[in-house]
């Protein structure tokens, strides 16, 4: 009965338009679904989203423990901060071995220490390794670039939350006063203008800024793994509940400078479980303690690559699954000629998203 009230309805709309104006409505429609898709995508996020949960109280100690220079092993001057005034500084969480991805940043976005009229900073976040080589290979590079900041734990997979705790912990003791921290992975094509450009626009408060601030790529409904197997295991003990609050992925996401200090606060107050959970749900669970809600932003990207187009480039803030070779070209080519037009980044941008959610729904695992 269904399908046949909607041949009904196209029929009466063809005798009553005509074929060409209908077709010619659906390609209008299709046309502003491309040049309008991210807010599309912001629309329907919103609506999926859980909202805050526990809101900001007396369950959290009223300080963290001071960080104190020797629980890292290496890391730039204490005064590093002082010295540079950052707005926005970087922290880019990278594996030791991983030496061309980081040096491919430094000669892109990461080389960038003035954007949009403020001053930008960033630094490599690694942790310790069992190799005497690579060790003396991290020192040697910290001392040429002194953009190095190393904790003290093993640098694994396993162990990203320490790697994200210890990140914070600097971000908070030696650079209070930037207002903002984005963490960024090494294989991400980072975009900081792009990103204080949208902060600008969609983001800041009467003030001038925004105050509890957790910016990235919303996940949302996500089941608990709850497999011995998989290296997303949680346990049931560290976590019971049906579905994990809503978290940005741990690609690439941003805080403002009160959500560094609450989500200090919030990790102080509860115990590490073993194993630990990943990096980006408990930064979530941290966030959902401290009442502070993530917030959607279409211009990070995560699962399949987001195919390169210079003027969607332009315009997203970050892209995942970058090598270092391909972030050397896309970034010379970005910069090469002038800033594409409102119609051209619209277009190109949408065009970039919907080739990424097609490739999100055949390749969803990524």
């Amino acid at each position: 009965m269904v399908i046949r009230g909607l041949w009904v309805c196209k029929i009466r709309l063809v005798k009553h338009f005509g074929l060409a104006q209908i077709l010619c409505l659906f390609v209008f429609a299709c046309l502003v679904a491309v040049l309008f898709i991210d807010y599309i995508e912001l629309w329907i996020t919103s609506l999926r989203m859980n909202g805050v949960g526990a809101s900001y109280g007396g369950i959290l100690p009223q300080s963290v423990p001071p960080t104190r220079p020797e629980e890292y092993l290496l890391m730039p001057s204490q005064l590093v901060c002082q010295r540079a005034k950052p707005y926005l500084i970087t922290l880019v969480t990278s594996a030791p071995t991983n030496k061309k991805a980081r040096q491919a940043i430094r000669n892109t976005w990461g080389g960038e220490v003035q954007v949009q009229g403020f001053r930008v900073m960033t630094l490599f976040m690694v942790g310790q390794v069992l190799d005497p080589a690579l060790t003396k290979q991290l020192s040697d590079e910290a001392r040429e670039h002194g953009d190095l900041v190393q904790g003290r734990f093993l640098d694994t997979y396993a162990n990203l939350t320490l790697k994200t705790l210890s990140m914070l912990a600097w971000a908070r003791r030696f650079c209070p006063e930037a207002h903002f921290l984005a963490k960024v992975d090494d294989d991400v094509m980072f975009n900081p203008s792009a990103l204080l450009q949208y902060i600008s626009r969609n983001l800041k408060a009467p003030e001038g800024e925004p105050k509890e601030l957790y910016l990235g790529r919303v996940h949302f409904n996500v089941l608990p793994d709850h497999n011995p197997a998989s290296k997303h295991f949680v346990s049931k003990d560290a976590f019971s509940d049906a579905v994990f609050p809503d978290y940005c992925s741990g690609t690439a996401y941003v805080l403002s400078r009160p959500a560094v200090l609450k989500l200090s606060l919030a990790a102080a107050a509860i115990r590490l479980p073993k194993p630990l959970p990943p990096e980006d749900v408990f930064v979530g669970l941290c966030a959902h303690i401290a009442g502070i809600s993530p917030i959607h932003c279409p211009l990070f990207s995560g699962g399949p690559p987001v195919t390169y187009a210079r003027c969607c480039y332009q315009a997203m803030v970050s892209v995942h699954h970058t090598k270092p070779e391909n972030m050397l070209q896309y970034w010379a080519d970005m910069h090469s000629n002038a800033l594409c037009s409102w119609v051209e980044v619209r277009t190109s941008l949408g065009i970039c998203k919907f080739r990424a959610l097609l490739g999100h729904l055949l390749l969803p695992e990524l």
